[in-house]
């Protein structure tokens, strides 16, 4: 049943709308959220969610519970390709969790809130920008790590980044309901602007496991092609690669392998002089879960993430 979350008027005769896909079966009490599109330009769940309801579809006896399915909080985003919301210069993933008596913006994801609050799960999928290649990953606050790891295992992504508070997380979707109690997992993976179905078709296995785990599926997925145990990180345990030199960077790595201490990754490279002005090396032995994936570079733009084998 497609249901209408949150509808407000904008100019030009725009509508702004949020809608979900509510689907239910079974006697069961369970209610998981599949929620995604905050930035227009991560597109990685568009795929994910129409798997999911063509699965249920074809097999709804196989649903014990609720599925409710969100594809696109930020429409206008997706229709534009643009990562904010158009017209209003704003990241909707930091306006969370909103006010009824604020903005336009801040009332809707307001009623989103109050929509998702007091689900078993919600699962807030990201791809990441275009910019960067990622691995499957869950990213958690370590604030949540006790609560939300062992439900993030089921769903046999590559890597589990537990990472350290920041201020600006507080204003995001994840953030706001997991303090309300509401267990929110964030998934990224990908890059920006385009599908990777592997990828996806991982994501929606390990949702249907994580579904059977919490007993709203009758069947375990096909597992076949994921990990048997997620690499789980420790807080100090990512290292950070950064541009010394404005350029081009050259690779021919993959992420999502082992690399060695003093491995090339790439190089960053001047088109004018033909001068390699920076090589790239693995500092420390471990996995490369993020590659730069935009090859225009300045000082300090992030090249790769690796997480050390070994903390500390």
């Amino acid at each position: 049943m497609i249901k209408t979350v949150v509808s407000t008027g904008l100019p030009v005769d725009e509508e702004w709308q949020i809608r979900k896909n509510v689907l239910t079966g079974g006697t069961g009490k369970m209610r998981i959220c599949i929620v995604t599109g905050t930035h227009g330009d991560e597109l990685e769940g568009q795929y994910v969610c129409y798997r999911l309801n063509r699965i249920v579809a074809e097999h709804p006896e196989l649903l014990d519970g609720t599925l409710e399915i969100y594809p696109a909080l930020n429409p206008l985003g997706i229709d534009s390709i643009t990562r904010g919301i158009p017209g209003f210069d704003l990241d909707m993933n930091r306006i969370f969790p909103g006010s009824e008596e604020g903005t336009v913006t801040e009332q809707l994801v307001h009623r989103l809130m109050n929509d998702l609050r007091g689900a078993d799960m919600v699962i807030d999928i990201h791809s990441s920008n275009i910019f960067l290649r990622e691995i499957p990953q869950v990213r958690i606050n370590v604030n949540m790590a006790g609560r939300l790891v062992p439900f993030a295992q089921w769903l046999k992504m590559d890597f589990i980044w537990i990472h350290e508070a920041a201020t600006v997380l507080e204003s995001t979707l994840a953030h706001s309901l997991n303090s309300l109690g509401t267990p929110t997992l964030v998934v990224e993976m990908g890059v920006g602007m385009r599908i990777n179905h592997g990828y996806c078709e991982r994501l929606v296995a390990g949702i249907l496991h994580l579904m059977f785990r919490m007993g709203c599926w009758r069947e375990l997925p096909d597992l076949s092609c994921s990990p048997q145990e997620s690499v789980v990180s420790a807080i100090g345990g990512v290292e950070f690669l950064n541009a010394e030199a404005s350029g081009i960077f050259l690779t021919d790595s993959r992420n999502n392998h082992i690399v060695e201490p003093g491995e090339e990754i790439g190089c960053v490279v001047s088109p004018l002089t033909g001068e390699v002005l920076q090589r790239v090396t693995a500092p420390v032995r471990g996995l490369l879960f993020t590659l730069r994936a935009y090859p225009v570079v300045y000082e300090g733009s992030l090249l790769a993430r690796i997480y050390k084998s070994e903390v500390e």
